[in-house]
């Protein structure tokens, strides 16, 4: 697998230079750098590429190496493999812990395959639209007692409000003591990563130690242990129900059902375990990290004057009871939240590929066992690509669009995140119903950078949003 350069690549992506360079780093040191990987990631892979250029390995002495490809020619033939030439799971393996043996993120080739389709119907076409309305209430819910003159700190409603959308859309449940202690201990198992601290916790499985519930992973796995609990049980009340000969399943539009009822090509249907772990999955990946995209917004939107200025323009023209899904039709509004998971994305790399065979990939050679991980930071700060990287401009996502190998805030290939347009939907109008009802400040203006987050990358815990104004009800 071959493709041609573009003429106009940058010096570094040529052709001719087919070797690729990156830190020596052992022992001691190594460790170190893996600690300013944790503690400071976009200042480390900002330094990587002044010193390597965007493609950079790290290994490869006894070892296959690990490379960070930011390249985009070359993320496009990754793009391209397929199962039998590489694997993203062996790399996904530091989330079984959360997710599970059998989540999508841990699985390869067929089952991989089956699982994605059997998950998919739910985010896409009519199923979709459904959901506007719901994250429309959702954030009125979310922000219903904020008062002038209040400041909040940004992330904790955001976090709300976007773990009530998919569990609402996942479970259908729109009150209720199972919901209300699920939301709770889901935001505190997720909480226990949050801090860079903790998230060393996921890179070194050697401090994973249950010293029982005063030790810090005992905490958390006596937590996760409380939302199998909940989740299996909730798995067990449905299918009864399911089961029984008054109802109509199909009357039910929420994703556990959906789930239940569907079978794959030979007819199967998904087991307990595997329902669960994919119910985790989604509760995890469905509110994380779209969360922090909201802080994000919320933060461009009122550090940049004529941001927010173009933005309440345009929602003005459609009156402050619009229809949510013509609010997902803005141009402007959906330009800056391209723009705010373009500057900083949630997450700084895709899922690796592990290479099957060697393959030669944009006059690239690379060995069976190299790990690529297309480095979605590394692309979105290319100036070949994005005029200005370090400038939050939403225009540039009016002016031209982007292919999947340039643009990739949700990953790309038979990878691709399953619930981006879900996350768009949230974005957006999350972000346009807050707008419609308040008007905000930041009290410090200042500029800001992404603090590790678990695996992901987010606004500082601390950011503070003060209320200004409120529309009359």
């Amino acid at each position: 697998m071959t493709t041609q350069i573009a003429e106009n690549a940058a010096p570094s992506d040529r052709p001719q230079q087919r070797t690729i360079d990156g830190p020596k780093a052992k022992g001691l040191r190594r460790t170190l750098r893996l600690l300013r990987l944790i503690l400071r990631p976009t200042q480390y892979l900002d330094d990587n590429v002044r010193r390597y250029g965007p493609m950079f390995q790290i290994g490869g002495d006894k070892f296959p190496p690990l490379v960070y490809v930011g390249a985009p020619e070359v993320v496009r033939e990754i793009f391209l493999l397929d199962a039998t030439q590489a694997l993203s799971a062996p790399t996904n393996a530091v989330l079984q812990v959360i997710v599970g043996e059998h989540s999508i993120l841990l699985l390869d080739g067929v089952p991989h395959q089956r699982q994605r389709k059997l998950l998919m119907p739910p985010f896409h076409g009519d199923r979709l639209r459904t959901y506007g309305q719901l994250i429309s209430d959702i954030t009125h819910q979310v922000s219903a007692d904020w008062q002038p003159g209040q400041s909040l700190l940004a992330r904790p409603p955001m976090q709300s409000l976007t773990l009530g959308v998919i569990l609402q859309a996942v479970f259908g449940w729109r009150e209720g003591e199972r919901l209300a202690e699920l939301q709770q201990l889901m935001g505190t198992l997720l909480d226990f990563f949050a801090a860079p601290v903790s998230a060393s916790f996921l890179f070194f499985p050697v401090l994973q130690k249950d010293w029982g519930a005063a030790s810090p992973w005992g905490r958390f796995v006596a937590l996760r242990e409380q939302v199998r609990q909940l989740i299996y049980a909730e798995i067990r009340d449905r299918r009864a129900d399911l089961a029984q000969p008054n109802v109509d399943p199909h009357a039910k539009t929420d994703i556990l059902t959906l789930l239940l009822l569907a079978r794959d090509e030979q007819g199967q249907a998904m087991t307990d375990a595997e329902l669960h772990d994919e119910i985790v999955t989604l509760l995890l990946a469905g509110h994380e990290t779209t969360a922090s995209a909201l802080v994000w917004l919320l933060y461009w939107i009122h550090y940049l004057p004529e941001v927010q200025q173009r933005l309440r323009a345009e929602l003005s023209d459609l009156g402050p009871q619009a229809d949510p899904m013509a609010i997902s039709q803005l141009p402007y509004l959906t330009a800056v939240c391209q723009e705010a998971l373009r500057i900083y994305p949630i997450t700084p790399t895709t899922f690796a590929r592990v290479l099957c065979e060697p393959v030669t990939l944009a006059g690239y050679d690379f060995a069976a066992g190299t790990a690529l991980l297309p480095a979605t930071y590394i692309i979105h700060q290319r100036p070949d690509l994005y005029p200005q990287p370090r400038k939050f401009r939403p225009e540039r996502f009016l002016e031209r669009q982007y292919a999947p190998h340039e643009y990739l805030p949700f990953g790309g290939g038979h990878r691709r995140c399953i619930g981006s347009a879900l996350a768009m939907m949230e974005l957006k109008i999350g972000i346009a119903t807050l707008l419609q009802d308040f008007e905000f400040a930041l009290p410090h203006a200042r500029p800001v950078l992404p603090a590790r987050r678990g695996l992901t990358l987010a606004p500082p815990a601390s950011m503070r949003l003060r209320v200004q104004s409120k529309r009359a009800a």
